[in-house]
């Protein structure tokens, strides 16, 4: 017996020895992931950039054109508020049924009909260019039929592209596709003023309508839809499917937070509908100053939005948030106080790179923090205060003026707007800590 374990062992031995001589395989590595494709690689996405490249080359071009047209009709600082106004309460009624309509129907055909009929508004403002003084009153309701466009378009365009593109390019798409976009806000205010002084609004309206026609009609034709989700349950009435959208957005500090953080800084600080009269009695410049004035903004924002879709960062994201909304309010007073055209054009370029990169993460966090079936209604109350920050904050800033005057009414902004910065750091704290865009999802969003 004592034999038998003996020449067991010497045979494991043995064994063991030979086994050591034998080269062993190197460990595996683990797979090295494949490079993601970049989001100017995707056909859709092109696609849709192009379609709405169009639109909103035509809208930026419009928008100087009816502002300084009023203003040099009335020469009154409520005319320039009540275009804001005339603008926002549509979107304000329509707010309910385009939300829900958008989560329970095709998106894509729903975007292209806005633009057709912003088409429409584009001719009639073409025939009202003509009728001098007599036809400011048709140009208010023509931008009312125009408001109502914006109801269904912007919606329906925050919602569209997350379903173009894949989730984990989404923050991507969304600082590419805001840089691109103020890249037409850099051409469209500038060309608008141009145009306007070479041929009045006739030529202006004219390509408008040509612009938004022809971006429908890509929008229909040129991009697929690749991700779209089950649309939202029909139960119930409109007002209590939408009323679910709001008890989710009330349910989610970083989204309630990110929104009202816009509508607060920008309704209280913005000064873009200021500037035909900065450019008329502050800077002595004519239209191609304000169209300069305008496109400084979108100058910066685009410096801004090119370097995040190269670069797009994920960490911190919601202090840099807060600390870009601070530099925009500063950037704002320094505007305010100017008497230099090119310190003013300066101030503004700085106003829109720190509005870009607000823009980059106030969007990547509200996109990753809704379900696809959910935001539809969640993008029309963004929408509602972005509308509301802009042509609101239109009007507050022609009544600020008519009051106070044009720099008081500008610096009065500025420092509104550091107010809200420092308050809603401290009434949304997780919104204020949260780092990654990922921590915005809850587990089984999509």
């Amino acid at each position: 017996m004592r034999l038998r374990c003996a020449r067991h062992k010497q045979l494991q031995h043995r064994l063991a020895k030979q086994n050591s001589n034998v080269p062993q395989p190197a460990p595996s590595s683990p797979p090295t992931p494949a490079p993601q494709k970049s989001i100017y690689a995707h056909s859709a996405f092109l696609a849709f950039i192009a379609a709405r490249l169009l639109a909103v080359f035509a809208t930026q071009v419009q928008a100087v054109v009816v502002a300084w047209q009023v203003y040099d009709l009335t020469r009154s600082p409520m005319a320039l508020a009540y275009v804001g106004l005339a603008q926002f309460l549509p979107m304000l009624v329509l707010l309910l049924p385009a939300g829900d309509l958008i989560d329970r129907f095709a998106r894509k055909p729903i975007l292209a009909a806005a633009w057709g009929v912003g088409a429409i508004c584009s001719a009639l403002l073409w025939w009202l260019s003509g009728h001098g003084a007599a036809g400011v009153n048709g140009i208010y309701a023509v931008l009312v039929l125009f408001g109502c466009t914006r109801a269904f378009s912007g919606p329906a365009l925050q919602s569209l592209l997350p379903q173009i593109v894949a989730r984990e390019q989404l923050a991507q798409a969304i600082a590419a596709n805001s840089m691109i976009m103020r890249g037409a806000a850099i051409g469209g205010p500038f060309l608008g003023g141009v145009l306007y002084a070479l041929g009045g609004g006739e030529l202006t309206y004219a390509i408008c309508f040509a612009c938004l026609l022809l971006g429908s009609a890509l929008l229909i034709w040129l991009v697929p839809v690749k991700y779209a989700g089950p649309p939202a349950p029909t139960q119930g009435t409109m007002s209590e499917r939408f009323g679910a959208g709001i008890r989710f957005i009330r349910s989610r500090p970083i989204i309630l937070g990110t929104i009202s953080l816009d509508l607060f800084a920008v309704l209280l600080g913005g000064v873009v509908a200021l500037l035909p009269i900065y450019a008329h009695e502050v800077l002595h410049v004519g239209p191609q100053g304000l169209g300069a004035l305008r496109s400084a903004m979108a100058i910066g924002e685009v410096s801004a939005g090119l370097y995040l879709s190269m670069r797009p960062f994920n960490s911190r994201v919601g202090r840099t948030m807060f600390i870009a909304v601070a530099i925009f309010g500063v950037a704002n007073l320094v505007f305010a106080l100017s008497t230099v055209y090119i310190v003013s054009f300066i101030a503004l370029m700085i106003a829109g790179s720190a509005d870009m990169v607000s823009v980059y993460i106030r969007g990547a966090l509200v996109q990753f923090s809704t379900p696809d079936h959910m935001r539809g209604r969640v993008n029309a109350v963004n929408m509602l205060f972005i509308g509301s920050s802009n042509e609101l904050g239109e009007f507050r800033a022609g009544t600020s003026a008519a009051w106070l005057s044009a720099v008081p009414a500008a610096v009065l902004g500025g420092v509104c707007t550091l107010a809200v910065v420092g308050l809603w750091s401290r009434i949304f704290p997780t919104l204020r800590d949260v780092d990654k865009f990922e921590e915005a999802a809850l587990p089984g969003d999509q």
